[in-house]
């Protein structure tokens, strides 16, 4: 198979080049000889898959259920917006619930659509003060031998874990699971040098940077300051309600190649209006913002990772660079090193786009879905 005739995403540049591939990339160059069918990408972008590491539903469908029948649903509306592969999001609720999660991504096998390449445990190890839209019912000092049990439910499929820093035994929390992980810092309180700690036992990875955490003032930078001192990677909700565009334009400009734009998406994304649950609490959808049912509580948002590219572009930023935050960062974040960028060898995800950003084309491992 051969994309041909599209300008390129290689090297953290657009060029002129076809892309060869089976399931993997065979090959990338101008002006390739023919391989078999063709699609012919004149006046269109050829991109690497978008990676959604921090998803936790859609189409009315919420990983945290631990249903089997919903994972496809959700595999198909992430490829049909562009996302080849994501990490099921899961929510601070109760172990036996966890682990039924676990058990069920574990399990699934898909037919079409994205890959589930992992699972993100973004509670329950956070702080009550920043909790946001997680349920202070279940939430877990950090403990190493829940994670454990939960990793091992999964069959070791724990790419990304979320800590509050501050917490009592987080640092040595983190300190074991990086060993196994990327550790993330977010739903915390943590000041500047409690976060550089957390940074210096392991942690490389901001949760949904500016939420559920302290701001960044001149005397307190706190946890995003010390996430830009340390060289870790950080996600953005560019849905233009979490984040003022111009704060999105400066964190493009602090934080580069360490971006990651990341959906955050709820079970009522792709849904009408209206009330739904989420984490085991009431949510209210209205005009493409949900909230805590009868509060300000943003939980979560609505976009896929394709309208964050779209949105990024549209608040100033280089398309290379909203490409790059889609794709490659967040593969690099969550140590996926067979997918996120167009390389000889790697899987062949890929996303063809026209030049208004809409998608024309995907292939999940070759295949066009």
């Amino acid at each position: 198979m051969q994309i041909k005739n599209g300008l390129t995403f290689f090297d953290g540049k657009f060029v002129s080049a076809d892309v060869s591939f089976d399931q993997k990339i065979t090959a990338v160059g101008a002006n390739l000889a023919p391989d078999g069918e063709s699609f012919d990408a004149t006046g269109c972008y050829v991109v690497p898959g978008f990676v959604d590491i921090h998803t936790h539903g859609a189409m009315g469908e919420d990983f945290s259920d631990g249903e089997a029948s919903g994972l496809q649903p959700m595999a198909d509306h992430y490829a049909r917006n562009g996302v080849t592969s994501f990490l099921g999001t899961t929510m601070t609720l109760s172990e036996n619930v966890l682990t039924k999660a676990m058990h069920t991504m574990r399990d699934f096998k898909r037919s079409g659509g994205a890959k589930l390449a992992g699972v993100n445990l973004e509670g329950p190890f956070l702080c009550a003060a920043k909790k946001g839209a997680q349920a202070e019912c279940n939430l877990h000092k950090p403990d190493v031998a829940m994670f454990d049990r939960l990793n091992e439910a999964s069959g070791g499929m724990v790419k990304l874990v979320t800590v509050a820093c501050e917490e009592e035994g987080a640092m040595e929390f983190i300190r074991t699971v990086s060993k196994t992980c990327t550790v993330s810092l977010g739903h915390s309180v943590a000041d500047y040098e409690t976060a550089m700690r957390g940074f210096e036992a392991g942690a490389t990875h901001a949760t949904h940077l500016f939420n559920g955490m302290p701001s960044l003032l001149h005397r307190a930078p706190g946890i995003i300051g010390a996430a830009f001192d340390t060289g870790a990677s950080v996600e953005l909700i560019c849905d233009g309600l979490h984040i003022h565009p111009c704060v999105v334009r400066v964190t493009q400009q602090l934080f580069g190649e360490r971006l990651n734009l990341i959906s955050d998406s709820l079970r009522c994304t792709g849904m009408p209006d209206g009330e739904y649950i989420f984490g085991g609490q009431p949510i209210e959808l209205k005009n493409k913002k949900a909230t805590l049912k009868g509060t300000d509580t943003l939980a979560g948002s609505t976009i896929s990772v394709a309208d964050a590219v779209r949105n990024l572009v549209c608040f100033g930023a280089p398309l290379e660079a909203a490409i790059y935050a889609a794709s490659t960062a967040p593969a690099k974040a969550a140590g996926l090193a067979d997918i996120g960028s167009i390389e000889t060898g790697k899987c062949a995800d890929l996303v063809v786009l026209d030049r208004a950003l809409n998608i024309r084309a995907v292939f999940v491992d070759g295949e066009r879905v």
